[in-house]
């Protein structure tokens, strides 16, 4: 299988975007999704810085692939979504429909926000010219196992395996709503968040984590332990999302257990202190997204009142 790293879902300064992809070049991934998903606010890359990093990490061996917005809300943002279209030189992952419509029938990544839950829904995606989809967050090791009997040929498929889910988009701002800003004037403090605000419950718990217009997973999702499965289930590739710290270690981990150099229990130990949270793979096992199930049996499941391990507690508005 190989190794995919997602695009940056948080709003990081220029310098240390540039630093974390310079790093990339090193790292044992194969394939780099690139650009902003999120926010179109977020100013410290446009799309031709993209391509550069695109160029310096294709250089490198690397196959980068320019990710679209996934929601989109104005002219400027169109615009950038047909120059992401419309290039030559990489592939496109589509997330949204007006994407997919504009790559008429060329190949594409069908990104997780297309919610593909269906083979009739597969079926369409191969035949607009998706060469490979990536599962939704929220679908189980079932679910995932019934799609793979019935995906189109030379389909390919990709998997979220590590990082804090993306679960959500809003036309609001959430993290400029909790400092009193309104979203035209956010003042950027997405950037004073680099792995996104908790969310707790008036109990405490850790219960989402914000990300300006995007709402995520309190804890972090990873499938290092089925890694094993999702090879034998013909899984392609795996996805790792950044985070803002280690993430060279989470990668080399992942690769360590796919390589047969170490266990999943022993890689898994190593990955939970450097986690922006506590782990999560519920949905995999088709239980609540936020517990953590090994061996069969739920070692993890935040009880109200508790916060989730490794989180230090912020408050929201």
């Amino acid at each position: 299988m190989k190794i995919a790293l997602g695009p940056l879902q948080y709003y990081w300064p220029r310098v240390t975007v540039l630093e974390f992809y310079a790093a990339v070049r090193d790292w044992p991934v194969d394939i780099v999704y690139l650009g902003e998903t999120v926010c179109s606010r977020r100013h410290e890359l446009r799309l031709p810085d993209w391509v550069e990093i695109a160029d310096m990490l294709a250089e490198a061996g690397k196959t980068p692939v320019l990710s679209t917005q996934v929601l989109l809300e104005s002219g400027n943002d169109l615009n950038t979504l047909r120059k992401i279209t419309d290039n030559e030189r990489y592939g496109v992952e589509a997330n949204d429909m007006g994407a997919v419509r504009l790559m008429q029938g060329r190949p594409f990544t069908a990104g997780p926000f297309l919610n593909i839950y269906s083979k009739p829904t597969l079926d369409v995606m191969a035949a607009q010219g998706a060469t490979r989809w990536v599962m939704p967050l929220e679908m189980s090791r079932a679910g995932l196992a019934q799609l793979q009997q019935d995906r189109p040929t030379g389909l390919q498929t990709e998997v979220f395996a590590y990082g804090r889910m993306p679960l959500a988009f809003s036309a609001r701002c959430f993290t400029a709503r909790n400092r009193n800003f309104p979203k035209d004037n956010c003042q950027y403090v997405c950037m004073d968040h680099p792995d996104g605000l908790l969310l707790e419950t008036k109990e405490s718990q850790a219960f989402l984590t914000i990300n300006g217009i995007q709402t995520q997973s309190a804890l972090v999702y990873t499938l290092i332990h089925a890694l094993g499965e999702l090879r034998d289930l013909g899984v392609d590739v795996i996805r790792l999302s950044p985070q803002s710290a280690h993430m060279d270690r989470v990668v080399a981990a992942f690769r360590a257990v796919l390589d047969g150099r170490e266990s999943a229990d022993e890689a898994h130990r190593n990955l939970v202190p450097l986690m922006p949270a506590g782990p999560c793979n519920g949905y995999w096992h088709d239980r609540a997204g936020l517990d953590m199930v090994l061996d069969g049996q739920v070692v993890a499941s935040p009880a109200p009142g508790a916060r989730a391990p490794g989180v230090r507690a912020r408050s929201a508005a």
